[in-house]
């Protein structure tokens, strides 16, 4: 079957997207390394005790900001042509992924579904909490977790495996390369599924390098890398959902059979206390009894109160989960990689 796209390739191979907090610091002995680790951990344990909590009466006066959306199962369309009709794509890290920016100049007049774009736009947010949570950016912990699955050599061959808040879905892209059996992505944004996610997973499930109809831009000074090992058959191990995650795991825990996941794979989705329970409660009821979870952040959200000293405190309370830390990564805002498993697992 010939695939025949509307889409063209950034001509810089190299250009990773726009990250925050990427200064780099100077390299310091392994003692240095570890006081500011233990120190970074306590600032973020006291916040954790001055957060408000479920059941506190500070919390009890706000209102939740981690709003009801409904799951939504969205079917790979026939035509792949219109999936990646009119977008720009870029490289990084060997993958396809749309270029925001070309996203954002096309749905400015609020034509996307839940009008997210023009509202972040207009905000100059990346975050409105119950709105909009973050999808449409790629966080630089995607690529610190992506960078790990190399480094610890995380097998995903045969595995069923959920990208959790997954945003441009580069998580479950590279899962998808690694010959998982199947992969689900979720994002609690409808428009980051259409315009995002979807149209990232066809990308890399062709051989973009030469499927790419020119005629609407300039050949790339370098040719891009082909996406090695992926054909549009991949596509069929693939389901994309969209909704908070108490109602996607609900959705997904109703299917016949039920899924449950071997690996669970998660960024920066540890930004905000008051979304702790819902997330761990998916992670519990998703989770296949001897399954990993995977999960990137940094030690602190400043002025958002989340950070992942403080989740993993959560973890300890909850006593379901037990969790390491298993890389710590000391450029810009110290992050850090996290691993779980159930306590009664293998």
């Amino acid at each position: 079957m010939d695939f025949r796209f509307n889409f063209f390739i950034d001509g810089n191979e190299n250009n990773e997207p726009d990250t925050q907090d990427k200064m780099d610091l100077k390299p310091c002995s392994p003692k240095h390394k570890q006081e500011r680790t233990k120190k970074s951990k306590k600032t973020a344990e006291t916040v954790a005790d001055s957060s408000p909590r479920p059941g506190t009466d500070k919390h009890r006066n706000e209102t939740p900001k981690f709003c009801f959306k409904a799951a939504k199962e969205h079917k790979i369309p026939e035509d792949l042509d219109k999936v990646l009709e009119n977008k720009v794509m870029k490289t990084a890290s060997d993958l396809y992924y749309t270029s925001i920016a070309a996203v954002e100049m096309r749905c400015l007049d609020g034509t996307d579904e839940e009008g997210i774009i023009s509202k972040s736009v207009s905000s100059h947010s990346d975050l409105i909490p119950g709105v909009y949570e973050g999808g449409l950016k790629i966080w630089e912990c995607t690529f610190d977790l992506i960078n790990y699955f190399s480094e610890a050599k995380i097998e995903f061959t045969n595995k069923a495996v959920l990208d959790l808040g997954c945003g441009a879905g580069l998580l479950g892209i590279v899962a998808l390369k690694g010959k998982a059996e199947k992969v689900h992505f979720q994002d609690y944004n409808s428009t980051v599924i259409d315009e995002i996610t979807l149209p990232n997973a066809v990308a890399n499930c062709i051989n973009a390098g030469s499927g790419v109809n020119r005629k609407t831009s300039k050949p790339p000074s370098k040719k891009p890398k082909k996406a090695e090992g992926l054909l549009p058959d991949a596509l069929n191990k693939c389901r994309f959902f969209s909704g908070e995650w108490s109602s996607v795991s609900k959705l997904l825990l109703s299917s016949k059979p039920v899924s449950k996941y071997d690996i669970i794979l998660t960024s920066e989705t540890i930004y905000n206390p008051d979304y702790y329970s819902a997330l761990h409660d998916t992670l519990a009821q998703l989770l296949d009894k001897n399954g990993r979870v995977y999960l990137a952040g940094k030690v602190l959200y400043f002025g958002v109160g989340g950070g992942i000293y403080i989740f993993e405190k959560f973890i300890e309370e909850r006593n379901v989960f037990r969790s390491s830390i298993v890389k710590i990564i000391d450029k810009g805002l110290q992050r850090c990689i996290m691993e779980l498993a159930f306590k009664d697992s293998s």
